[in-house]
């Protein structure tokens, strides 16, 4: 334990939430039925599924060996 995130876990939590955001534009895309009111919030929810996403690229970024601290280091 403690070893934090695998590049495996890394790469499945980034497929998963760029499915859900690909789920969610496409819900959010379909026609709206007059009468009919929507109560599940998708807007909100592709915005949290693409912050996911991005965090999980930084991420990946840094177990391919990226510098985090934008390249600057001390003499």
């Amino acid at each position: 334990m403690g070893q934090g995130l695998s590049l495996t876990v890394t790469l499945i939590v980034l497929a998963a939430s760029l499915a859900g955001a690909a789920g969610l534009v496409w819900l959010e895309k379909r026609p709206v039925t007059p009468g009919r009111i929507r109560f599940f919030p998708t807007t909100p929810l592709i915005f949290i599924a693409l912050i996911v996403a991005v965090v999980m690229i930084v991420h990946l970024l840094t177990l391919m060996g990226a510098d985090p601290t934008g390249g600057r280091r001390p003499f």
